[in-house]
Parts: C-alpha cells; structure tokens; sequence
C-alpha cells in the first residue's frame, strides 16, 4: 500500500507539473527547453513573477499557520522519519507550491514534493495499522524513497535513497521493504511517467585518460560541491522572515525571469542544463557561464524562502562543471568524448552535496542508463569528492576550515 500510494502520488506530481510547463509556455511536446525555445522570451519572464507571486503568497500564510498552530507546522521528511506527525493537509499544500513554481520555472529541484506526499501517505498508514515505531520509521523512509523512485522512474536509486540517507542502516529489515516499495511505485507510476531515461547521453567507452582525469578531478568537483553546500545552507539560513517573503521571492523571481531571457536552460529543476552538459549541445565556455548563473539563480531561489530539493540542481551544476574540467584536460590529452567528464562531474557533485556516494552513483547510472563500463572511474571520482568533502565538512565542525 505504501508504494502503491507513493506511485499514485508521483505519478500526480509528474502530470502537474508537466501540464503547468505546457499551459504556460503554450507547448505540447519536446523537452522544457524546446518549449521555452518556442515559446515568445517575454514569457519566461512573466511566468517567473507569476510563480513569484504564488509561491510569496502561498508559503507565507502556510508558514504564519504553522506559526500559530505548531501541529500545523511543515514536517521535513528527516523529522517524519525521526517521528514527528506530518499534517496532511499542509504537507499536501506545500507539495503543491513546490510543483507550480517548478512548473512555472523557478530555479530549484521537484524532487521534495514527491517523498513528502509518499511520507506523509506511508506515516498515515503506520499510524492506522498501529505499527511499532521503529517499523513506522521504515516505512515513512521507505515511501519516501518509492516517492523519489516514482517520479524519476529510477527504482533502484530510490530505495538506496530511503536506506542510505533516511535510514542509515543496511539490514533485510530496511533493504526488503526498500526495494519492494520503489519497485511498486515505479510500476505504478509507469502508467504515466515515461520509462526511457531522465538523460539522453551515448555509451561512453572506458579510455585510459578518464581514470586518470577522475583521479585528478574527483577532489576538485568535492571542494566545489561543498562551496555550493555552504551557499545553500547560507541563504536557507537567512530565507526572509514572515512578510518579507512577499517581497523578496517575486523580486528574486523576475531577476531570474530576466536573466533567462539570453540563458533559458537556468529555469526549471536543473534537467535542461544537465542535457545540454552530458550530450556537449554546445561550447564549454557557454555550459560554463549558463553553470555559474544556474547556481546563483538556484541558491538565490532558495534564499527568497522557496521550498525543494536541490538533487537534479546539483547533477546539473555538477555536470556543467565536469564538462568545464574535461574541456581543459583535452587540451592536454584529448580522445575522450566530452560526456564522459559531464557524467562523472555530476555523480562526483551530486554524492557531496547529498552526502550519500552510493545514492548519487546509482541515480546518475539510472538517470543515464549506462553500463558498467564506466562504473570505476565514477567510483574514483565520487571517492575523491566525497573525502574532500568530509574532509571540509569536519574541519568546518570542529573550527579548522
């Protein structure tokens, strides 16, 4: 029942939000940036403040609920796991701002909405079967993780998700309801989610040259994640406070609107930005400024006060970033193609920043459908980014860095 539900709740999040980006960007087939390509520039603009607009409105009377009632507060996914009781009708509402200002083109990840409605569906559930607590904390984790496998169709990447992160224990208690859940879910969600891959990129071949580039690179892109961490970190730190959100979050909105009108791959969840990274669409220096400008406008979303994720923001980043390494690196040993550098840029970038190496490797595997062959490098590379990650992390902590 709790994958069924976090099918039936993915599958909801996937249809709304591609039918907002189609009513307003006035297309009916092709990617997100195809549609933006079409659509009249003045649009990107207008559809930034109207999402502006809905999402001031909206959080700050759901939040001054919360405010003043404390069971009517948003419950984060980590606290439903940790036991708190996720209000349904908030965390529905919540949900839903988050996949209207996606739709509309607002420069943060999807991927929130889905496991909190599969979380709050699998924690009613428990609460009704009368489950133990440690077996409610499974099954809130893994829905979640079935949430995150249903929108994306990666089954695998979503129940390593519910054990890796939300769990942080490998045992037939965790792993079976894990995989059993984001399996139903994804099939459930088939019915409307589309079952080729979130990323069209070529079979990379395995070239001497990109195992010693992912030596290399892996502990750059780990000190760049981190960066990104920390900005992020900085503006939910100092996101407007009660009705300053009415003002900042549609100013913040438009500037990313305009900005959009010479570099449209900035708007949405980060997916548009990772194709044109991972299939080369165009030159490295281009990739790296619409990379840099996707991160401001991403942590400035963030900072307005909008609520989401940052998973497909960061492959993105990432992916630019490794596209950016690799393009130096051919100057010094060229032969590899160009997407092989995006790919282990994004899994490298995406394993820091979600503090979870064999989620980030698995997702980006399933996001791209590669084989095996380039399965080593990646490790190499996530290893080099996520030691120097911890390595920050922890001396950030303890008052070294």
């Amino acid at each position: 029942m709790v994958g069924v539900g976090a099918g039936i709740g993915g599958g909801l999040v996937y249809l709304g939000l591609h039918s907002i980006q189609h009513l307003a960007f006035g297309y009916s087939e092709g990617s997100f940036l195809e549609g933006l390509l079409e659509a009249p520039p003045v649009n990107r603009v207008v559809a930034l403040v109207v999402a502006g607009i809905v999402g001031a409105v909206g959080w700050y009377f759901l939040r001054a609920w919360g405010r003043r009632r404390a069971d009517h507060a948003v419950v984060s996914v980590e606290a439903a796991v940790g036991g708190k009781r996720m209000p349904g009708l908030v965390t529905l509402l919540n949900a839903a701002l988050q996949v209207v200002i996606v739709g509309l083109g607002a420069s943060i990840g999807r991927e929130v909405a889905p496991r909190e409605i599969a979380a709050w569906w699998a924690s009613w559930l428990a609460d009704r079967a009368g489950v133990s607590a440690r077996e409610r904390r499974i099954l809130v984790a893994c829905g979640a993780g079935a949430g995150l496998a249903a929108v994306y169709n990666v089954p695998f990447g979503g129940a390593v998700f519910a054990v890796e992160i939300l769990l942080a224990e490998i045992s037939f208690a965790t792993v079976l309801p894990a995989l059993a859940t984001s399996a139903i879910a994804a099939l459930v969600a088939r019915l409307v989610v589309p079952a080729n891959p979130l990323y069209v990129v070529e079979q990379v071949p395995l070239h001497p040259q990109i195992v010693v580039w992912a030596i290399l690179a892996g502990p750059i892109v780990g000190f760049a994640a981190v960066g990104f961490v920390r900005l992020t970190r900085l503006a939910q730190n100092h996101r407007p406070k009660s009705w300053g959100i009415l003002i900042v979050m549609p100013l913040v909105f438009a500037a990313v609107g305009v900005a959009s009108l010479w570099l449209p791959a900035i708007l949405g969840n980060g997916r548009s930005l990772g194709q044109l990274a991972l299939s080369a669409s165009l030159p490295v220096v281009i990739i790296l400024v619409i990379t840099l400008v996707k991160t401001a406008a991403t942590v400035g979303t963030i900072g307005a006060g909008a609520a989401g994720g940052t998973l497909t923001p960061s492959l993105a980043i990432g992916a630019g970033l490794g596209l950016t390494l690799g393009g130096v690196w051919q100057l010094a040993w060229p032969g590899e193609p160009l997407a092989a550098f995006a790919l282990l840029g994004a899994a490298a970038f995406l394993a820091v920043t979600m503090r979870a190496p064999l989620t980030a490797l698995l997702l980006v595997m399933e996001f791209t459908n590669q084989g095996p062959e380039l399965l080593a490098p990646i490790m190499l590379c996530v290893a080099g980014a996520v030691a120097v990650g911890y390595v920050l992390e922890r001396g950030r902590v303890t008052g070294v860095a």
